[in-house]
């Protein structure tokens, strides 16, 4: 496999010298398929892995991870991870994201980590992820494997150390061909192991041998289609062989076509351990099955007390389509992504990412009912240009079927552009697709909106598909709802946070200030944090920040009053400032806790005088010195000592020192023995050292990424940053 990389870059330089750019193009495309297969049987063979594949980037232009080739199960149980979003909650996904080996051992551990994909695949197995990074530090994409339900539920060190060195060699690979292998529509099967050999023994004896048991024997390959089929169960099913043959169990026995065969089936592929189920032959006669995996097929016993016949059925009609063996699971597995969406935009992407790809769709649109007007709150695939033009078209609107739909309820399908003429003829000059489906949301009988998904070749629908859109609109309907409610509660708090806080600093001669506030990142993103800069004259200004319990509206609320109280005392002495504002408080009957910082700085003397109500101490920075904290005398919080004097600190501050404003929850970090806000200040302190003399817009980013703030947080942040 060392070899495999030089082996791709040569025969793609080859085919291009003497055929010209685009047979080579072409040459090295079909080197590289031929190199990634041989390097995926061969890492299945060496880790002992039932089945595997390799997810490659689809192109600069979706972003997505594609599903090349696979190899031991079949496509259609891998068809919701055709294409897989890079930020998705799944092991590949998390393995290229993090650039790590991502180790699955059992069915509840991918429960705990991966609820969504334990929904769609509820079975017995294991399955390790790894990263193909390149030379560069960037991913090409991810080696995904599975091992049967017997496998222990903790990769040994060499199996780790094997998953590991295949997915280096074919990064290498990689980084040495010209251009990454393209992604397929759809992916490519490939057989884990070659056919057996028999020895030469005659396959008559054998056949003769199974003919003589008083059970029927049946061949699967692992795309489920019937390879073997003996007299017995022909019998018993009551289908001759040529009726069986070469078709899926559940296209030439509609009977089968039930979702616990469809189960038991994915149930034996993936955890490849015998299972058993019973189905009831029309009208009235129980036959067992029972499955038996290995890594070439399935083999299938089919019994019953009692033998029968039941000749003279036929067969599925000629040309048939076999039904949508994945439209149980699909559901499942788009219905868990559902539950994870929280804005219109999560709804959008995981529709463009995972139900265009599964139905060979190319776009979408969808749209809401407002005001009598059709709002698109989503699209993928368009042009800027088109849904300008579709956008606040009236409910009652001739020009496409969406207002129709919205207001029957009923799903209208569209299988070419001559069907869509026929009634609405204008409808296919404005976006030139070929076959639409647009699928009415609604919710408890109410019209939520409109989805509309949409191909650029003719599609026709089959009844299969038709009843797997309708199902799927109404988790898209339901998803979209709780995203609207959701996005209206958001901007209603941003925007109430934004009104409270201030648009801006002042320019003051003299003084530099920049200043940061960040939610804690869940819920509303709404807190009580709040910093103000106010100029009292010519030559002073004042300081404050401030922390007011909780991240609601209710604290949000108080933080606007707080505010307003000290603006209104602002240029009396810092002490009395925080003393009216506090007896403010204590008669506004509040249960929230209020922590202040009030600074007022004489610009012309560079004179600083601090007064805090339990508020976290600033940390000061004069050129030529280490930063340090300013140590001031205490005071409770705001409405708790009213009747004690607040007491003050002054500085004297040189030309070119900062002040570092901030809140608790920059420097408060969780301990084994509690929270620890001394190391976050020293930590802080330390950012402050190793950045001396920086702008104070990336100084202040500086001190975010320090503390972790810029990444995770679980409290407001408030950060206020003054430099004489």
């Amino acid at each position: 496999m060392s070899g495999g990389g030089e082996d791709l870059a040569d025969t793609g330089a080859g085919a291009g010298a003497g055929t010209g750019a685009d047979t080579g193009t072409a040459a090295a495309g079909r080197a590289g398929s031929s190199l990634l297969d041989e390097a995926l049987t061969e890492t299945i063979r060496r880790t002992g892995a039932s089945a595997g594949g390799f997810h490659l980037w689809d192109g600069p232009a979706h972003g997505l991870l594609g599903l090349v080739v696979v190899c031991g199960v079949p496509a259609e149980v891998a068809r919701p991870w055709y294409r897989i979003s890079p930020a998705a909650s799944t092991p590949v996904s998390d393995a290229v994201r993090e650039d790590r080996l991502v180790w699955i051992g059992s069915q509840e551990e991918l429960a705990h980590d991966y609820p969504q994909a334990a929904v769609s695949l509820p079975y017995e197995f294991c399955l390790a992820a790894a990263p193909l990074t390149g030379r560069r530090g960037s991913p090409h994409g991810a080696l995904f494997l599975l091992w049967p339900a017997g496998h222990a539920r903790t990769a040994s060190l060499r199996e780790q150390d094997h998953i590991t060195s295949a997915a280096r060699r074919v990064a290498r690979m990689l980084d040495r061909a010209d251009g990454t292998p393209a992604v397929p529509e759809l992916p490519r099967v490939i057989p884990a192991t070659p056919p057996p050999t028999r020895g030469g023994r005659p396959a008559q004896a054998a056949a003769d041998w199974a003919e003589r048991l008083p059970e029927g024997a049946l061949a699967l390959d692992l795309e489920g289609r019937i390879t073997f089929v003996d007299g017995t169960a022909e019998a018993l099913l009551g289908r001759a062989s040529g009726q069986l043959l070469g078709t899926w169990p559940w296209q030439s026995l509609p009977w089968l076509d039930a979702p616990l065969v469809e189960d038991r089936y994915r149930a034996a592929v993936l955890s490849r351990e015998p299972v058993a189920f019973t189905a009831v032959r029309p009208p009235d006669i129980p036959l067992g099955f029972q499955l038996y995996p290995d890594s070439s097929g399935i083999s299938v016993r089919v019994t019953r007390p009692a033998r029968h016949a039941d000749g003279g059925r036929s067969g599925p009609p000629a040309g048939a389509a076999a039904p949508q063996t994945g439209r149980v699971h699909q559901l499942l597995h788009l219905a868990a992504a559902m539950t994870e969406t929280v804005t219109v935009r999560d709804v959008v992407e995981l529709v463009a990412h995972q139900v265009l790809p599964a139905f060979g769709a190319d776009a979408l649109v969808l749209s809401a009912a407002d005001a009598g007007r059709l709002k698109i709150t989503g699209h993928h695939g368009y042009d800027p240009a088109v849904i300008e033009r579709l956008d606040g078209l009236p409910l009652d609107t001739g020009l496409t079927p969406a207002g129709q739909v919205m207001a029957t309820g009923l799903p209208a399908f569209f299988d070419d552009a001559a069907a869509m003429a026929h009634a609405h003829p204008a409808a296919p000059q404005i976006s030139g697709k070929q076959a639409w489906a647009f699928l009415p949301l609604t919710l408890s009988g109410r019209p939520v909106g409109c989805c509309i998904l949409s191909y650029e070749r003719p599609h026709a629908f089959t009844a299969d598909e038709r009843a797997v859109l309708t199902s799927l609109a109404g988790l898209v309907a339901q998803a979209l709802d709780r995203a609207r409610l959701h996005d209206a509660a958001y901007d209603l708090a941003h925007g109430l946070q934004q009104a409270l806080l201030p648009h801006t600093l002042p320019t003051v001669v003299g003084l530099r200030a920049a200043a940061r506030y960040l939610p804690a990142g869940h819920g509303m993103d709404i807190g009580g944090d709040f910093y103000d800069v106010i100029v009292l004259d010519d030559t002073a200004v004042a300081a404050v920040i401030g922390d007011v319990q909780g991240h609601n509206v209710a604290a949000a609320a108080l933080m606007g009053q707080v505010r307003t109280a000290i603006r209104a005392a602002a240029g009396a002495p810092p002490g009395a400032v925080l003393a009216r504002t506090g007896r403010l408080l204590a008669g506004l009957d509040t249960d929230l806790l209020v922590s202040c910082l009030y600074v007022h700085i004489d610009l012309t003397s560079r004179c600083a005088t601090l007064a805090s109500a339990g508020h976290p101490p600033p940390l000061v920075h004069a050129p030529g010195s280490p930063p340090h904290r300013v140590e001031l005398d205490p005071w409770p919080l705001l409405g708790v000592g009213v009747d004690t004097p607040c007491p003050v600190t002054s500085l004297q501050l040189e030309p070119g020192t900062l002040l570092t404003l901030y809140t608790d929850g920059l420097v408060e970090k969780p301990t084994a023995a509690g929270i620890d806000a001394e190391r976050g200040t020293d930590d802080l302190a330390a950012v402050l050292a190793d950045h001396d003399g920086a702008d104070l817009d990336d100084l202040i980013e500086a001190l975010l990424r320090g503390s972790g703030a810029a990444s995770s947080r679980t409290d407001d942040i408030a950060l206020l940053l003054l430099r004489l």
